[in-house]
């Protein structure tokens, strides 16, 4: 780990880990957030739904911007703004004004989410990026793991407000620290050099200039397509909601339509062709998207099944479910030796079926479930999941040309956001309709539907590179130069 590298892989980590952190602290805190400002359920739920209709839609965007101007900056003013909402937050007098910030934080996420990939993928060579995203990944565990008990305490000791407070250090500690780190592009391990460097390589940027290469219209078009959809499957797992729901779905579909017929006619489009084309990184997006709606829907399930049908506390339900963190945060490492050995293929085909046989393990589960099965069970999700997450986020932006980092980097998290609205939805709609099971799994529809769902990932995974294609790639980047670029030697 040079010098150079330790600051942005610093960055990318804690980064990654406060935003999960602050997902998951928001969902204890949100009772005492309604009693304190006697706001309605609504208004509260539009804490959540807000956040998440602000960022998925302009993931994409933001990550546009990054390949643009640089990923260093995007995701310094991300940070900074978001210890700033943060802050709004704590001290906001009425629900009105959480809501807002929560929207304004929402926006400052999705600045920040797409350039901690960006920044990795421009940092390191492609040959060496899985093991910085494991790290991410295993911290993003952590901190989902952690969420709970943390902001439980908070909530105790010192009210809803601390909650927010809790980002605000981190946040902006990596916001200056990105600020004084320069921007330098990765090259390949073993690259021969053989003159010297007038000037330090530069990242590419996309051609063009002003406002029209940034495809404004065709950003437009994608952020009230994914806005749309997002806010359609929240709205269809509330009860009533399903109308709403289906009408928002029916509007994203027509956005993305428009978009579509955009995209091929703009000349340079948001949404670049050749990272579309590219069956790796397609494939890569289609795993992460079934998985984490597999994996969402299900702990759904479990965490209801745990507390309305078993009557735990919300404590005893974290520790029972433990073990699917545990899984996560010590197997991210051992992601990229993995998949160096046995290559993306088979790696993400062993996960995806773990993950499908931790969701068929708990929809056998009966109302007098002990703590062994439900947490083999958790285990299993967490091992598979890890090993998903890792493995397709490393293709998606191993895959991706350089100048479009961020495009991939937005892409991979718009999944990791449609992905659990999609299974949240799924655990409504079928809910609504085979209301007998309710929450007892062995009873109901529900997890057998989501093991359909993991059991998608499976195909994706099969459309994901070999061990050898990855060798060859990696060989042929480890022994010439970029396209484009003449070698050079540092000074």
């Amino acid at each position: 780990m040079t010098a150079r590298r330790a600051p942005v892989l610093a960055c990318s980590v804690v980064g990654a880990a406060v935003v999960a952190l602050d997902g998951t602290v928001l969902t204890v805190a949100q009772p005492a957030l309604q009693r304190d400002l006697h706001a309605g359920i609504d208004q509260v739920q539009w804490t959540s739904t807000g956040y998440l209709v602000a960022v998925a839609s302009l993931l994409v965007f933001a990550g546009r911007l990054g390949d643009r101007y640089g990923h260093r900056r995007v995701f310094a003013i991300g940070a900074l703004g978001f210890a700033a909402a943060s802050t709004g937050i704590a001290l906001a007098p009425g629900i009105g004004a959480v809501i807002a910030l929560r929207v304004l934080q929402g926006v400052c996420g999705a600045l920040l989410q797409p350039a901690t990939l960006g920044m990795l993928r421009t940092a390191f060579p492609p040959d060496r990026l899985g093991t910085p995203i494991a790290v991410r990944t295993a911290a993003i565990g952590l901190a989902a793991a952690a969420g709970p008990l943390v902001g439980g305490a908070l909530v105790s000791a010192y009210g809803w407000r601390a909650v927010f407070l809790l980002g605000v250090p981190p946040t902006l500690a990596i916001g200056l620290l990105a600020l004084v780190t320069a921007e330098r592009t990765a090259r390949p391990a073993g690259e021969r050099t053989v003159r010297r460097a007038a000037h330090p390589p530069v990242t590419p940027r996309p051609s063009g200039s002003g406002l029209a290469a940034l495809d404004p219209v065709g950003a437009l078009l994608l952020a009230v397509a994914l806005g749309l959809l997002v806010h359609g499957l929240v709205g269809a797992a509330r009860p009533g909601g399903a109308t709403a729901g289906v009408l928002a779905v029916a509007g994203a579909t027509v956005a993305g339509a428009a978009l579509a017929r955009h995209e091929r006619r703009a000349v340079r489009p948001l949404l670049p062709p050749e990272l579309l084309r590219s069956v790796p990184v397609v494939a890569g997006l289609a795993v992460l998207l079934a998985a984490s709606a597999a994996l969402f829907g299900t702990l759904f399930v479990a965490t209801y099944f745990l507390q309305d049908v078993q009557g735990l506390d919300p404590l005893d339900c974290a520790l029972r479910v433990l073990p699917l963190a545990v899984l996560m945060v010590l197997g991210a490492p051992l992601c990229p030796p993995l998949q160096r050995r046995f290559g993306p293929r088979r790696t993400a085909t062993a996960g995806a079926a773990l993950l499908t046989l931790g969701v068929l393990l708990l929809a056998r589960l009966d109302a007098t479930a002990g703590t062994v099965p439900v947490g083999a069970a958790a285990a299993l999700l967490g091992a598979g999941f890890v090993v998903l997450m890792v493995t397709a986020t490393s293709v998606v932006v191993h895959r991706a040309p350089e100048v479009h980092a961020g495009v991939a980097g937005g892409l991979q998290q718009t999944a990791m956001n449609i992905g659990p609205a999609l299974g949240v939805a799924v655990v409504a709609l079928l809910l609504t309709l085979v209301p007998r099971g309710g929450f007892v799994p062995a009873e109901g529809a529900a997890l057998p539907a989501l093991a359909v769902i993991s059991a998608l990932a499976l195909p994706a995974a099969l459309a994901l590179p070999g061990a050898d294609a990855d060798r060859r790639r990696t060989r042929r980047g480890a022994t010439s130069p970029p396209s484009g670029r003449r070698a050079c030697v540092r000074s």
